[in-house]
């Protein structure tokens, strides 16, 4: 029990310092100084490791484990297979959402309308809800699985693109038509919508990777 519950300390921690960019893009992880900055033996480390490969964050490098680095090539693949995903939940939740589907739907995008645009990381969590609660509206665990790990690779870019002008009061725009196609059962027509509203946000990814 204390073993796991180190690892999952340890795992949490490393995740959020990689998250928040302490660790930079390509930065050696290595197991005897990360134990010592958390005060743990290599054993949780170690697996802590393995997990966050698994997630998409870490990688193998020359010299052991890195900070998996960024490329506008990854952010064109993320987005071709995610747009493609978004597309599918979304056709999906129209076709079998119920009655408890749309209530949670409903309640994500109206703490998203009530956010302030002053809190980036409450902007990104909040998008982040309404796409869960699509997502979970599919009943698809396969969609919902994939969806979360691509997400996983995204975090390793920091910047929202919410933050974009603009971008902001669009994303609302297209969530609350989509998620009346939802409610609709209109299942071509939410797919359409989910695959505009990524590809919009794929190609501003790639605007914020240029400016960066």
């Amino acid at each position: 029990m204390k073993e796991w519950a180190a690892l999952s300390e340890v795992y949490e921690r490393l995740r959020g310092e990689i998250v928040d960019g302490t660790f930079d893009a390509g930065a050696n992880l290595v197991e005897l100084a990360l134990a010592e900055r958390y005060g743990t033996s290599r054993t949780p480390i170690r697996e802590a490791l393995r997990r966050l490969e698994q997630d998409g964050l870490v990688e193998r490098g020359e010299r052991g484990m890195r900070v998996r680095t960024r490329s506008p090539e990854e952010i064109l693949e993320i987005y071709e297979v995610r747009v493609a995903l978004e597309a599918t939940a979304a056709s999906a939740a129209a076709t079998r959402h119920g009655e408890f589907d749309l209530i949670r739907i409903h309640k994500a995008q109206s703490a998203m309308d009530a956010v302030s645009t002053g809190d980036p990381a409450a902007m990104a969590a909040a998008n982040r809800a309404v796409h869960e609660a699509i997502w979970t509206a599919s009943h698809n665990c396969t969609v919902v699985d994939l969806l979360t790990r691509l997400n996983n690779h995204l975090t390793r870019y920091p910047a929202t693109t919410l933050e974009v002008p603009g971008r902001w009061a669009e994303a609302l725009a297209e969530h609350h038509e989509l998620i009346a196609a939802v409610e609709a059962r209109d299942a071509d027509r939410a797919g359409d919508l989910a695959k505009s509203h990524m590809t919009k946000a794929r190609d501003l990814r790639l605007q914020l990777y240029r400016e960066a």
